[in-house]
């Protein structure tokens, strides 16, 4: 009997908890309409099992609203999103761009929420701009930008972010023809040298890809580059292996030609 009352007592408190987000007061008021339901030897008791379901009942409808990947809208799988980014270079190589998403509208559509349907880990340099060369609008692409694509944990904990909490399912990391930072690390470690300030840094998480590729050309390190940190970002615990090892979430390559503005998928596993 007190187990059918507890149940009773919950149902009767739930039924109305969204009351308590708007006026505190009436927890008070509501614990006294529910006192002849609970035996008097076990309402403290059962009042905070009450409260403590309460609690996590609303707190959880809070996290829910306020988290973009707690909607309604269907995550892209990585096929798609593969096809969509395809799809939109073509556009960007034959001079047929449609700028979508670009108007006052998806402004303020996207004012309380996003889904980008892919993440784009790509080099700062100035003549790559993911949004143009995949022909994509605002609320499309969740992009991580930092010289020769690599990443450092802020930039990993953006990729994270993008796919716990945003649903994004494709993981692009991008290289391009004649990229500079790699350019640089190729020939400061060649001259067994010291890049100036925080430069080093760049040096240093492109040198296996240099190390890699010692007897080859720029090309070949941009694109071992690429290889590094996809096989980085597949391997990186504890958020991205298991969705990859899952087949939830696809890390794939990419190399960006300057001269035709085209770019050649390397889509591995």
């Amino acid at each position: 009997m007190a187990y059918l009352r507890l149940v009773r007592c919950v149902r009767r408190i739930a039924f109305v908890s969204f009351l308590l987000i708007q006026s505190p007061y009436l927890t008070f008021e509501l614990i006294e309409r529910a006192n002849p339901l609970i035996n008097p030897r076990m309402r403290k008791p059962q009042l905070a099992f009450c409260f403590i379901t309460i609690s996590l009942f609303v707190g959880n409808q809070f996290v829910h609203a306020a988290d973009p990947a707690h909607s309604d809208q269907p995550s892209v799988a990585p096929a798609e999103a593969i096809s969509k980014l395809k799809e939109g270079n073509g556009r960007y190589t034959s001079g047929n761009l449609q700028h979508p998403g670009q108007t006052a509208e998806r402004r303020t559509e996207l004012a309380k929420t996003q889904h980008p349907f892919a993440t784009i880990v790509s080099c700062s340099d100035s003549r790559v701009p993911p949004e143009i060369v995949f022909d994509q609008g605002l609320g499309d692409l969740f992009i991580v930008r930092v010289a020769g694509n690599v990443i450092n944990d802020e930039g990993l904990g953006s990729i994270e972010y993008s796919v716990d909490h945003l649903g994004t399912r494709l993981i692009l990391v991008l290289g391009h023809q004649s990229c500079g930072a790699v350019k640089a690390a190729r020939e400061t470690i060649a001259a067994k040298g010291k890049a100036p300030g925080h430069i080093e840094s760049l040096v240093t998480a492109i040198k296996p890809a240099v190390d890699s590729t010692a007897k080859g050309d720029l090309d070949a390190t941009i694109k071992a580059n690429v290889k590094y940190v996809v096989d980085a970002l597949r391997s990186s615990t504890p958020i991205l292996k298991a969705k990859v090892d899952s087949g939830d979430v696809q890390v794939i390559g990419g190399y960006y030609s300057l001269d035709t503005g085209a770019v050649t998928f390397i889509e591995g596993k």
